[in-house]
């Protein structure tokens, strides 16, 4: 991308990146109003079980928004999440020492030869699949002690794991199943041919794991959160940072369920042409993602981008879709607001008039840290204390674990008066139909 590119409607993405930051080069400008069709790669696993690659995430190449600066922010609404694979595989992990450089999702390292990242190629199916070029030793940096290989069914609505003569042969036929886009470069996670848990059906709910704008720091695009970025903190290998350098993230890896179909977030602008990226899609995830891991699959992502000038958030914001909010927070019905009003009348009390649900999601090394600076960042949006945020959360909306360690969406109902302020009036009008 150069200053002088034209600003275009419509772009489509099948370039991958898996480090983010302010260095990696930009496609596009996207016009404000424009659309982003992206094809994404499978995120953990397949990057996982790739060497090479830097980042336990294989992200899209990011795009510029057309006038995007410092301090503003952008909203993007997901239009249409479409699952492409046929199967995938997930499971539990454990990294193997001596074959990483102190984090097995960035810096993996061959036990025999000692090349850092080293190229690699798969030779059969199995745990042992994964050999480096060099010198044809095992350099899989994760053990697996519980996984799984799962089918969709051809409409994409149901998934079913699958006993180990299915697993092998899906292994033998991963990049069929797997859906992965052409100009990716992990292996596929199916070549692991794993089957601990068979027979398990489960619902397709597709949501997107990983989604935002570029932080101001350079680091692989798993670690863009303040829970997986406590491990760049002086961490002996190049993508090392300090510890206040994690301020530069902008939480596009919020691993939050609700992010799919008809939800829009709102993304902070921290280099200038925000440039906005996805990937990590999975095909269904329950609160916390506890298993550290869930069904990574390759996807069609549409997403409409509007600029907001001059809102200046430190992490993403997300207007849910209504069934998706904590009760308390979902906007009152009619007949609610018609009670709500008679009480008012009788006691005397002059209600603080229409109010929506704004969420945003909080980080840190731990749930309480993540929690803290999910209140910290409502406080600021809502231009009140801490202590009055507390209060509106309790009553009026919640908490709720993305993900484990360290990510959490925090809720409550605010005046609309104040979201008006801030610009973002019609979004929230429209998205919950005020």
């Amino acid at each position: 991308m150069t200053a002088q590119a034209q600003a275009v409607t419509e772009l489509k993405v099948e370039s991958y990146t898996d480090v983010v930051g302010p260095e990696v080069p930009m496609l596009g400008p996207v016009a404000d109003g424009g659309v982003l069709i992206a094809t994404t790669a499978n995120g953990c696993w397949g990057p996982m079980i790739t060497p090479e690659m830097k980042s336990g995430h294989e992200v899209t190449q990011p795009v510029a928004v057309a006038g995007a600066q410092v301090g503003d922010a952008v909203a993007l609404t997901i239009r249409r999440v479409v699952v492409r694979s046929k199967a995938t595989a997930s499971g539990t992990d454990t990294g193997i020492p001596v074959r990483c450089h102190g984090d097995p999702y960035v810096a993996a390292v061959c036990p025999s030869c000692g090349k850092k990242n080293p190229p690699s190629y798969v030779k059969g199916t199995g745990l042992q699949a994964i050999r480096c070029k060099e010198c044809d030793a095992e350099v899989l940096p994760f053990n697996v002690p519980n996984g799984y290989t799962m089918v969709f069914d051809e409409g994409r609505a149901i998934g079913l794991t699958v006993n180990k003569a299915v697993a092998e042969r899906i292994a033998l036929n991963s990049e069929d199943y797997s859906g992965l886009p052409p100009a990716s470069q992990q292996h596929s996670v199916l070549v692991l041919a794993l089957a601990d848990l068979v027979g398990v059906l489960t619902r397709v709910r597709p949501m997107i794991g990983n989604i935002g704008t570029l932080p101001a720091v350079t680091m692989p695009s798993s670690h863009n959160a303040g829970d997986f970025g406590q491990f760049l903190v002086d961490a002996p290998h190049d993508l090392g940072l300090p510890q206040a350098m994690l301020g530069q993230r902008t939480d596009g890896h919020m691993d939050v369920d609700s992010v799919g179909e008809g939800t829009v977030v709102i993304c902070p602008v921290k280099v200038p042409g925000a440039g906005i990226y996805v990937g990590d899609v999975h095909a269904m995830q329950g609160d916390g993602e506890v298993a550290g891991h869930t069904t990574d699959v390759a996807a069609e992502v549409v997403l409409q981008v509007s600029l907001i000038k001059g809102l200046d958030i430190d992490g993403p914001m997300l207007l849910p879709r209504k069934e998706d909010l904590p009760p308390l927070a979902r906007p009152y019905s009619k007949d609610e607001l018609a009670k709500g009003s008679q009480l008012a009348q009788a006691l005397g009390v002059e209600l603080q008039g229409t109010v929506v649900p704004v969420q945003v999601v909080g980080s840190g090394a731990d749930l309480t840290a993540a929690v803290s600076n999910g209140i910290e960042r409502l406080a600021k949006v809502a231009g009140t204390s801490t202590e009055e945020i507390r209060n509106r959360i309790t009553i009026t909306g919640g908490i709720e674990i993305g993900r484990l360690p360290g990510v959490v969406q925090v809720t409550a109902l605010l005046p609309l008066a104040r979201i008006d302020q801030l610009g973002l009036g019609e979004i929230y009008r429209r998205q919950y139909g005020l």
